[in-house]
């Protein structure tokens, strides 16, 4: 991967046409006098998304900092907001620690291109901040170590037990452990999200609608995500409970 620095998101992103557009200018404002200045050059697609996810991460980023210095004291709440802008890569965001431990959103340019608007995009970033907020990285981790320790304990034990055996159980445990939690994990931080969202001044059930075009994981073995369904529920619960 190579994430580039916010500042330059906006030479850097040029993404092609689809969905809702973005960034319309606001109306033309008459002067004192009455005139109404004239109208400025239309953004193309490419600008307008580029404009809008600075102005978006320009409102989410300071309230996730200051509720992650709330609810997680102590650790690093330095947001750095970076987008990968190599063509080619899937729609993705995830959450990372660079090696200083500071934390890395990061988002690629199909991901930013397949939101239709401000809304979705702050539910989407506030999500990823969640994780952080939350602490779910360093969670995982423990519960990996867990896992690993449990399932190489029972192979080691196994008549006949090689020592690739003992490592492959133990890979196969590290993974059990990290996905045990992980739809809850992603629960927590959809309600985290849409409180972040809503405090940066967005719609998060607005913002939920960005799940109805995601492919629906359901009730999968393993799988990492809950279903979309209860995902808008807890955005629409948080929600309620702001009073929104």
């Amino acid at each position: 991967m190579s994430p580039r620095p916010l500042a330059a998101l906006a030479a850097l992103l040029i993404l092609s046409a689809c969905g809702t557009p973005w960034g319309v200018p606001p109306d033309r404002q008459p002067d004192r006098a009455g005139a109404v200045p004239a109208a400025a050059a239309p953004l193309s697609e490419g600008a307008a998304r580029a404009r809008a996810f600075l102005e978006v991460a320009a409102r989410v980023e300071p309230v996730a900092e200051r509720d992650c210095a709330i609810r997680n004291p102590g650790a690093n709440c330095d947001f750095r907001i970076v987008v990968d802008d190599r063509p080619g890569l899937p729609a993705n965001a995830f959450q990372a620690l660079d090696r200083s431990g500071r934390p890395i959103l990061a988002f690629t340019g199909a991901l930013i291109a397949s939101v239709e608007n401000s809304d979705e995009l702050a539910l989407v970033m506030a999500h990823e901040a969640s994780h952080h907020i939350a602490g779910h990285l360093a969670r995982q981790d423990q519960y990996a170590t867990m896992g690993a320790a449990v399932l190489g304990q029972i192979a080691s034990q196994t008549a006949g037990a090689t020592p690739a055996m003992i490592r492959d159980a133990r890979m196969l445990g590290a993974e059990l452990g990290a996905r045990s939690y992980s739809k809850e994990f992603e629960l927590e931080a959809d309600r985290l999200g849409a409180m972040v969202a809503a405090r940066a001044g967005f719609d998060p059930v607005r913002g939920s609608l960005f799940f109805l075009r995601l492919p629906d994981p359901g009730d999968r073995f393993l799988g990492t995500h809950p279903s979309n369904g209860e995902r808008m529920a807890v955005v629409a619960q948080a929600a309620r409970e702001m009073g929104l």
